[in-house]
């Protein structure tokens, strides 16, 4: 597993970057020479996704508001919905060959749940899947109070992987005023600094996100 920490990034040149190493990647499994796997970390500027079975619905606003408000806009080929990127949030992009871990794609979305459920509760937040509904929850058994701390959504061509995960650390969350995340009208959003109570380090998650994939797909 090879890791880049692409600090913060321009949401189109990640989108470039990915795609050059998923390209890379079919081609060697066309070739039948082995695929790495990478794995990205980033942060990005104010931006907003939808992906391609996204409603336009949930984006509340004109996109000529969201240029005032300093958000881009990008129309993407991941799975989901609508979601925000932005300051203070992790985003982590595995370029993934499936069939080098002998798991197939729901396992793959499961095993990245599990992630962010495992480095969640070394901060002793509890949190959890949700039926039906891909990311982590937090408090999913009182409906009124469910919130989501990490959005998923993902791409898969013959088993190699791109986009990922997205998870709130010190995230702005009024910027999620601006969409229906995910789509859910009935389902807040949280951040770990605000389940906390304090700002959390960046650094120190993205140490603990590392081991925690090596832990879980390396095993």
């Amino acid at each position: 597993m090879i890791y880049k920490d692409l600090k913060n990034i321009e949401y189109g040149q990640a989108w470039e970057y990915q795609q050059t190493l998923f390209t890379e990647a079919l081609n060697n499994k066309d070739k039948h020479v082995p695929t790495e796997n990478n794995l990205l970390f980033c942060e990005h500027p104010h931006v907003i996704t939808i992906g391609k079975h996204g409603k336009q619905e949930n984006l509340l606003y004109r996109e000529s508001f969201l240029k005032e408000k300093g958000v881009s806009l990008f129309q993407i080929d991941r799975g989901g919905d609508v979601t925000y990127h932005g300051p203070g949030q992790l985003v982590g992009y595995p370029i993934f060959d499936l069939e080098s871990f002998n798991i197939g794609l729901r396992q793959y979305i499961f095993n990245l749940e599990e992630i962010i459920i495992r480095l969640l509760a070394s901060y002793n937040i509890p949190a959890e899947r949700l039926q039906g509904a891909a990311g982590v929850w937090i408090d999913t058994a009182i409906p009124a109070r469910t919130r989501k701390i990490a959005a998923i959504g993902v791409r898969s061509s013959r088993f190699v992987t791109m986009h990922g995960f997205a998870l709130n650390i010190n995230t702005d969350l009024s910027f999620f005023s601006l969409i229906n995340p995910c789509g859910f009208v009935d389902k807040g959003v949280t951040s770990m600094g605000k389940e906390l109570g304090y700002k959390v380090d960046m650094d120190e998650v993205k140490v603990k996100m590392k081991g925690l994939f090596e832990e879980v797909f390396e095993k």
